[in-house]
C-alpha cells in the first residue's frame, strides 16, 4: 500500500518533497497534485519506469504519456525543434494548464510519444508538481492523470489512494485540486497550430493569441 506524503501547497516542506523524488529517482512512482488532477509521477527518462505507469493504468502502449518539465531549458532534451508560435504560447501561458506537442528528439521513447513522433509538454503552476520535476534528473516528470485508464480522474490524495494505493509507490497528499477540466493541448508542429484538446484554457483564448502572432 502506497504512503502518503504530506505537503502543504503554500509552504513546501523541501525534505518531504526530496522525499517524494528520491523514491522516483528509484524507479518508483509517486501520485501528486497539478494545477488540474493528480498526476502519476515517474522519471520520464526512464523507460522501465514509464512502462510501469503503463502497467498501474492498465493504459494502452499507443496511447502516449505527456511530461511536466522543471523550466523551458529542459526543452532542448526532448523538443527536436520549438517554432515561434510555441515560444509565444509559452511566454502567454506558462507556468499552466497548457501542453504542447513538439516534434520528438530521434531518442525520446516511444513509449511517451505512443507511436506518434510527438510529445507532449507543459511547465505546471502546481508549486509541488514543478517542485517534484526539478528534483528529477532529465528535469522531465510523467504527468498522465492518476486513474485506471478510462475511469474518471482524481482530485484528492484519498482518492487516488482508493482506487491507486495498493499499485504505486507514495502519494503526495496536497490538498484538492480544481478539477473539471484537463490541460488545453495544442499541437505546434502544424502551421498554424492545432488546439486538439480544449481544457482549462478556453480554445477562444488560444485562437485569439494565434491570430495576433
Amino acid at each position: 500500500m502506497a504512503g502518503i506524503i504530506r505537503i502543504n501547497p503554500s509552504n513546501l516542506d523541501p525534505r518531504a518533497l526530496e522525499e517524494a523524488g528520491k523514491i522516483i529517482r528509484k524507479g518508483g512512482i509517486v501520485a501528486y497534485p497539478t494545477e488540474t488532477f493528480y498526476g502519476l509521477g515517474a522519471d520520464g527518462g526512464s523507460e522501465s519506469s514509464v512502462e510501469k505507469i503503463f502497467a498501474v493504468k492498465g493504459r494502452d502502449f499507443n496511447k502516449p504519456i505527456p511530461l511536466i518539465i522543471a523550466g523551458r531549458s529542459h526543452l532542448a532534451a526532448w523538443a527536436a525543434s520549438i517554432p515561434e508560435t510555441a515560444q509565444q504560447l509559452m511566454d502567454r501561458f506558462w507556468p499552466g494548464p497548457l501542453t504542447l506537442l513538439f516534434q520528438a528528439l530521434p531518442g525520446v521513447s516511444s513509449r511517451l510519444t505512443g507511436g506518434t513522433g510527438k510529445i507532449g509538454i507543459r511547465c505546471s503552476s502546481n508549486t509541488i508538481a514543478a517542485g517534484l520535476a526539478a528534483l528529477i534528473g532529465g528535469g522531465a516528470l510523467t504527468a498522465t492523470s492518476a486513474n485506471l485508464s478510462g475511469q474518471e480522474e482524481c482530485v484528492s490524495a484519498g482518492e487516488v489512494m482508493d482506487r491507486l494505493g495498493s499499485r504505486i509507490d507514495a502519494v503526495i497528499d496536497g490538498g484538492t485540486t480544481p478539477g473539471e477540466k484537463g490541460s488545453t493541448i495544442v499541437d505546434v508542429t502544424a502551421d498554424p497550430p492545432v488546439i486538439i484538446r480544449e481544457g482549462v484554457i478556453p480554445a477562444s483564448l488560444i485562437l485569439d493569441m494565434l491570430g495576433k502572432i
